[in-house]
């Protein structure tokens, strides 16, 4: 039988207080319906429907050229209202699962399980510690669904039971809406409510069957910030006990935060208080020391990224040591064995194996070659004000300290920049350049002093 996926996420989402819609909010480097979106797709459902509300215009844009359905509930009248949205334009004949697009941490394998549950109405249920406040699943002696009992209608035993309803369920399609058609607003929150459904199929004798989740956490939804930042927490802590056991070491999982896809080889140290986001490619024998911050880079076999160090959108090959302070900008490729050190920002720029800039220097839209030292202080003046320009610098180059290189200019192979030069025009191969001003000595000067006119 064919499978269908509806995801309620129409909720206003008030407690969040913020203007970006609920399902929007990060968790791990992506909203948390692109979380239950990549769930479902893991199952391949046939159709795949959204039902959205507050800020629907928004929840389209992000989810623009994707295969994804939109359906609007206009008023917030309820789960099961919102599930009458998209269930029409279901096959009727098809199993339906309804996911809830606040519960972003639920594992696919939980869902492949749950929606080839053999029964009428399907439940995911899940023990929790403290039931208070949720509605208590009460079992026949045969192990299927008799009843769900809100806290306010159960009686002492029932409310020492610690299975709860989590919200998600599995019917046929024709079934869910007969169901849901029979349900009325007669209720404390004045709205059609999914687990309203469940008397009516034991009245019409549906087997109703309960799933129990692993673990609460898979099945916690987000209703404010402090429920979305305790569920980012396990999320990471999830992550990183994945990674130590493919052998990573990192320093401390509670410090840690991978926001994307992370590809690595052997033997990789992370250091506390690292944020990986987008696409990160780590060689074997990496070591990434404390309070860096990589997006979508790949770093080689054997290189070192020091404390403090950014980088982005950037190429690191083997045996490089870049950092501490230092950030490396979208475009910057370094080769085997480059040197970056404290305070160096290198954006745009390839540089060639074995090539150092130790401290305190800019490198924007430039080609260095092999071997080429560019001393403390030293930049390439990129920008005119309205255009970038490239510098050619040629393999084993020394250009000195507090040197600027004004583009477009070419520097070749094995020449020398003194310190303190400004140059404008090519040098020539193995010469050495100077460009300062004279210096001027000037006799019988006089420091000035506090409360001089002069």
């Amino acid at each position: 039988m064919a499978m269908e996926i509806v995801i309620l996420a129409a909720g206003m989402g008030t407690r969040m207080h913020s203007a970006k819609p609920k399902p929007l909010h990060d968790l791990g480097g992506k909203p948390m319906l692109a979380r239950i979106v990549d769930t479902a797709r893991a199952v391949s459902p046939t159709r795949l429907q959204v039902v959205i509300g507050k800020g629907a215009d928004q929840v389209r844009e992000a989810f623009a050229g994707t295969d994804l359905e939109f359906v609007v509930q206009a008023e917030q009248l309820g789960t099961g209202h919102a599930a009458m949205q998209a269930l029409p334009q279901c096959d009727p004949e098809s199993r339906v699962v309804v996911l809830l697009g606040d519960v972003p941490l639920l594992p696919s394998h939980t869902l492949e399980a749950f929606a080839a549950m053999e029964c009428d109405l399907g439940i995911l249920t899940v023990d929790v510690p403290d039931p208070t406040g949720y509605g208590r699943m009460l079992r026949s002696d045969d192990g299927s669904i008799r009843s769900i009992v809100e806290e306010r209608d159960a009686t002492p035993d029932e409310k020492a039971v610690c299975e709860i309803n989590t919200g998600v369920m599995v019917a046929k399609a024709a079934d869910f809406m007969r169901w849901l058609e029979q349900t009325n607003q007669d209720n404390d929150q004045g709205e059609y409510l999914m687990p309203d459904i469940v008397g009516l199929a034991l009245g019409e004798g549906g087997r109703v069957a309960g799933m129990k989740a692993d673990h609460p956490d898979d099945v916690q939804g987000v209703n404010d910030h402090l429920q979305l930042n305790r569920l980012e927490r396990v999320f990471q802590r999830r992550q990183a006990r994945a990674l130590q056991r493919q052998g990573v070491r990192i320093a401390d999982p509670e410090r840690f935060d991978l926001r994307g896809e992370l590809e690595l080889g052997q033997d990789v140290a992370i250091d506390v208080n690292v944020v990986l986001e987008g696409t990160i490619r780590l060689g074997s024998n990496v070591t990434i020391g404390p309070n860096c911050h990589i997006t979508n880079a790949e770093i080689g076999d054997g290189s070192v990224i020091k404390p403090n160090t950014v980088i982005e959108g950037a190429s690191i090959m083997s045996d490089c040591s870049v950092g501490p302070f230092a950030r490396i900008r979208p475009g910057a490729v370094l080769s085997d064995e480059v040197a970056i050190g404290n305070f160096v920002e290198v954006k745009k720029s390839v540089l060639g194996k074995g090539t150092k800039a130790s401290h305190l220097a800019y490198l924007g839209d430039a080609t260095i070659g092999a071997r080429v030292n560019i001393g403390a202080g030293s930049i390439t003046c990129n920008y005119d004000g309205v255009n970038k320009h490239q510098t050619l610098i040629e393999d084993d180059v020394f250009v000195g300290t507090n040197s600027s290189l004004v583009a477009p200019v070419t520097i070749r192979e094995d020449s020398a920049i003194g310190a303190g030069s400004t140059i404008t025009k090519e040098v020539p191969a193995r010469t050495l350049a100077i460009g300062r001003g004279k210096q001027v000595i000037i006799k019988g000067w006089e420091k000035p002093r506090k409360g001089s006119n002069r």
